[in-house]
């Protein structure tokens, strides 16, 4: 086969591929009936509120939903809905020395999901998902924090979002 064919294949048959929602590159596997998704703002009901918490997560799975799949974004009744709350934002000493102070300190975030496919029952599920970072103890938590909360963010974004629709 000439080279020029060769590539003229295995182009149309990714855009095939992709265009049947057989495949995609982030490897979601969305049913083909499927048009929407809605994501409901996450309530922050931790005990410690921080304040950039909820509208950041929210927006950055919103973000992830629209770049890696074909789904349209609404505000309610989506073919996949997913809505939660923000239940645990919370700093605790790790790694205590011998004279019993800490050298670092962990930022943990957990946030409750409930996921409904319309489309596959099957796929339902309520889950907490939770994620942490640690740093030096010496470090204050409101400077921590700008650098710590887009870390975790990102990794409860790809949890969620692989529960959801990645079937590794």
């Amino acid at each position: 086969m000439k080279p020029d064919l060769k590539i003229y294949v295995y182009f149309s048959l990714l855009i095939f591929l992709a265009g049947c929602k057989v495949y995609s590159f982030t490897g979601a596997s969305i049913p083909p009936e499927a048009k929407t998704v809605s994501i409901t703002y996450f309530r922050n009901i931790a005990d410690i509120i921080e304040p950039t918490l909820s509208p950041t997560l929210t927006d950055e799975l919103r973000d992830r939903f629209i770049s890696q799949t074909n789904l349209a974004l609404v505000n309610k009744m989506g073919d996949l809905q997913i809505e939660g709350e923000i239940r645990k934002y919370d700093v605790k000493p790790v790694a205590i020395l011998g004279n019993e102070t800490a050298a670092l300190n962990r930022l943990t975030i957990s946030v409750f999901i409930r996921y409904t496919n319309t489309i596959d029952e099957t796929k339902n599920y309520e889950q907490t998902f939770s994620r942490f970072e640690d740093y030096p103890s010496d470090q204050d938590i409101s400077q921590a924090k700008l650098i710590l909360i887009p870390i975790i963010n990102a990794q409860l974004v790809d949890d969620i979002f692989n529960k959801a629709v990645v079937n590794w």
